[in-house]
């Protein structure tokens, strides 16, 4: 496990780097009573209430800084390193950095931990590819000049499939994901860690969902990534799921591999935070995440243990 995560412990991993979107489902959710700082009082209540019992917690590039002070101190600050990943920058999907952050100031805001995220498509033109390559490899060297550990997140798509929803995807994703891992664990980059998608929609897994792929090629596909990783750690994201699949996207996961150095988890665990906020408030919504927002918490890691 790279510095500064202990090399025998699990991560249970916290995100609240949401922009725009969640921004928008705030709004919604407390309605006539909406005020412009909603966001970051949300944002400052999950800080708060997640960081005594989470590895690590990870706080986007705007509001960040404020809130790395109320993160507790035995929770390792992580800073994400792009603009609002609602907002890409072109038809590329090419993540947009930040206008008024910098690798080089991580070490003085007090975050040892760099996440990067990045869409990825394995089929795209080389030339593309070689743009987001660059610019990972770019972030990596300057990660590594100053020891700061480097977290990146490749998400995957195909532009051949538009609904990420649909059979079609399922059934090619599992090959998308370990074609990032292969691609990506070249030590060319620099990274320490990766943040990956669960390599299967568990929708069309055998005894899950939809049987299109069966249970036994789900196992493979997960081992597949795991085997892609080599020594590289990796964390499984929950990637909008509710929180009770992420849960058994955990279980099958630990059952099928065990591999996996731990879990980063956002709207699988604050999501349903939002309503309580919007019609009751911060105080209605701090006594939530204290007890089920915690407990969801502590079942993550039970499930990957």
């Amino acid at each position: 496990m790279p510095a500064p995560f202990k090399s025998q412990e699990l991560i249970h991993g916290v995100a609240v780097d949401q922009g725009s979107g969640l921004a928008a489902a705030i709004a919604a959710a407390r309605g006539a009573d909406a005020r412009d700082d909603d966001l970051k009082t949300f944002k400052r209540i999950v800080v708060e209430t997640a960081s005594p019992l989470a590895t690590t917690l990870l706080v986007d590039s705007n509001y960040g800084p404020q809130l790395l002070p109320h993160m507790a101190s035995s929770c390792i600050p992580m800073l994400a390193f792009e603009a609002d990943v609602y907002h890409i920058a072109d038809e590329d999907r090419i993540t947009r950095l930040p206008d008024d952050l910098s690798v080089e100031q991580f070490p003085a805001l007090g975050a040892p931990v760099l996440k990067f995220f990045l869409y990825y498509g394995p089929n795209d033109p080389a030339e593309l590819n070689q743009r987001k390559f660059d610019l990972v490899r770019s972030i990596g060297d300057r990660c590594r000049a100053q020891g700061t550990t480097f977290l990146f997140e490749p998400i995957v798509y195909d532009r051949a499939i538009s609904d990420v929803t649909s059979t079609e995807f399922a059934l090619l994703k599992p090959s998308l994901v370990r074609r990032a891992v292969e691609d990506f664990v070249n030590p060319d980059y620099k990274i320490d860690i990766l943040k990956i998608e669960i390599p299967v929609t568990l929708d069309f897994v055998e005894d899950f969902g939809t049987a299109a792929m069966s249970r036994r090629d789900a196992e493979a596909a997960i081992v597949d990534v795991s085997n892609a990783a080599g020594d590289m750690p990796f964390l499984y994201l929950s990637a909008g799921v509710t929180f009770e699949r992420f849960i058994e996207g955990l279980s099958f996961c630990k059952s099928s591999s065990g591999k996996a150095a731990g879990f980063m988890c956002g709207r699988a665990l604050w999501s349903d935070a939002i309503g309580v906020f919007g019609a009751d408030g911060g105080s209605a919504m701090a006594k939530w995440m204290e007890t089920t927002g915690r407990d969801r918490l502590a079942r993550m890691g039970e499930a990957i243990a």
